[in-house]
């Protein structure tokens, strides 16, 4: 429901090569940023308050469960779409970009809500 209102609120028209357009390189750029860069950002960070001294982990968390959801710090179409319409002004490049963030937000999402639930399956 959530992905039918972000489609209907940014205006993306979906046609019958919206596939294709997510093998441009500024489509590429943005999926790897939000599905890979983000995540590695967040858990990293994490590591460096922990290995600082400025947090404590739980006892009970493992850092695998801290990466998998540090995936759902990909779910973040609203900025990423808002930072693309003050970026470019050709229209084939927005609706590209809009594509491209949907995509990697939901496969963010997806990974997010699987990971944690596959480790935390295998620590019991």
């Amino acid at each position: 429901m959530l992905t039918l209102f972000a489609i209907a609120n940014t205006c993306i028209p979906i046609g019958e090569s919206w596939l294709s357009r997510l093998t441009t390189a500024n489509s590429l750029g943005i999926v790897a940023g939000l599905v890979l860069g983000k995540p590695l950002r967040i858990a990293l960070f994490s590591l460096l308050g922990v290995s600082v001294g400025l947090c404590v982990s739980p006892k009970n968390l493992a850092w695998q469960d801290i990466i998998g959801v540090a995936f759902l710090g990909g779910i973040g179409f609203t900025m990423s779409i808002f930072i693309t319409l003050l970026a470019f002004t050709d229209q084939h490049i927005i609706n590209n970009s809009k594509i491209a963030i949907l995509a990697a937000s939901l496969t963010a999402g997806i990974i997010g809500f699987v990971w944690p639930k596959i480790s935390l399956k295998k620590s019991r």
